[in-house]
């Protein structure tokens, strides 16, 4: 096993082989999401779990149950939230998102929150292995089916907040409007100033009236490659 220390002192993450690195964009969206005033969140196709221990981790009151369809990556998720003291306050639930009604409450969620496959099946660059290729691509779950399990699971003007690419913003806005989620907060992740945008955060709300705020971009690194004063504090680098 291999240890990802996120910050010194802070949470420690295991991976096997075959489960994806600490990615950038998992912990973008534990920044971006409106965690602070959540008591129950739900992170749909948790992975290795890193969304939901950080979730917890920066909020005490927080609890989290966090759906993989993976054995592996669910067994690897409970070991993380154990690792970093959080299993107490993070339920792991081996499921697929797809059957939620079966397993989860209708409603019980102010916040939920899911880093999706990014690309449909066939298309993008795939994995020769089977764990990695689902999640990147779409073979187990569609955009669609995130966004209605997201709907069922957020209370009425609760919040679903997902990272995304940019070139598929059109079919996110659509996708979450279909299933009674307003975008109200959208969040476009570009490398510098001058690159063009490679990950959007989007925050919607169950019962929202339209109304969508255009924040500023989060550059990652300024004119130099050096990490942007914003980077450093959302990875406590300062």
């Amino acid at each position: 096993m291999i240890h990802d220390e996120l910050w010194p002192g802070g949470p420690v993450f295991i991976r096997d082989g075959d489960a994806f690195r600490l990615g950038t964009d998992s912990v973008l969206l534990s920044s971006f999401a409106s965690y602070r005033y959540a008591k129950r969140a739900c992170d749909l196709g948790c992975g290795s779990g890193i969304i939901s221990v950080l979730l917890a981790w920066n909020s005490p009151s927080l609890t989290a149950d966090s759906v993989e369809l993976h054995e592996g990556w669910a067994a690897l998720a409970r070991e993380n939230a154990k690792l970093c003291r959080l299993d107490g306050r993070i339920r792991v639930i081996g499921g697929d998102l797809r059957r939620h009604r079966e397993f989860l409450e209708a409603g019980a969620y102010d916040l939920v929150v899911a880093n999706p496959p990014y690309y449909a099946e066939g298309r993008g660059k795939s994995s020769l292995k089977d764990g990695r290729a689902s999640a990147r691509e779409e073979r187990t779950c569609t955009l669609a089916d995130v966004c209605a399990a997201a709907s069922y699971l957020t209370r009425w003007g609760g919040l679903f907040a997902l990272v995304h690419k940019p070139e598929r913003l059109a079919e996110v806005i659509c996708a979450l409007r279909e299933n009674g989620l307003e975008p109200k907060r959208l969040r476009f992740v570009q490398y510098n100033a001058e690159a063009a945008p490679n990950l959007i955060l989007i925050e919607s709300r169950r019962g929202g009236k339209p109304s969508l705020r255009i924040e500023a971009p989060l550059i990652l690194a300024d004119e130099y490659g050096n990490d942007t004063e914003e980077v450093k504090r959302i990875y406590h680098r300062m």
